[in-house]
């Protein structure tokens, strides 16, 4: 089994999970995502204000997970449509977050590929849907 996310502690993650709600520290101004008790940059800061971030960014680096290497809640994806790109995307705002990558372009995933946040079912769990966010390539993003 995956990692397990109870159904309370999945529902106090849907400002993050839903709509890419960080937290600015008042004592660096460096932006935390997902939030944090005490500033992840400074170790210090344990007043934040709240922002929304954009969903934009840059490919930092990527991965492509192979059926056999995927975490138990994403076994029927991998099942159904073989490996999946997971990318690490560096927001305009800083922080790096890891997502799936969707429409992954023909030419190939690179380092520096802009892609933006888009709204998506992660998986399946007790019954659950768990929704949040995947990247897609901004050059795709832009042709809807």
């Amino acid at each position: 089994m995956g990692a397990h996310i109870s159904i309370p502690m999945y529902q106090r993650s849907i400002p993050q999970r839903y709509r890419l709600v960080g937290q600015r520290c008042l004592k660096c101004g460096r932006v935390n995502f997902p939030p944090k008790a005490v500033c992840k940059y400074c170790f210090t800061g344990s007043e934040f204000e709240e922002v929304a971030l954009s969903g934009r960014g840059v490919v930092y680096s990527y991965t492509i997970i192979a059926g056999g290497g995927a975490p138990s809640e994403f076994s029927e994806q991998a099942h159904c449509q073989g490996s999946y790109p997971v990318v690490l995307v560096e927001l305009e705002e800083g922080p790096r977050v890891i997502a799936q990558l969707v429409d992954p372009p023909e030419k190939g995933i690179y380092i520096g590929m802009p892609v933006k946040a888009v709204f998506r079912k992660i998986y399946e769990e007790e019954g659950v849907v768990r929704y949040g966010f995947k990247f897609r390539p901004l050059e795709r993003v832009a042709q809807q």
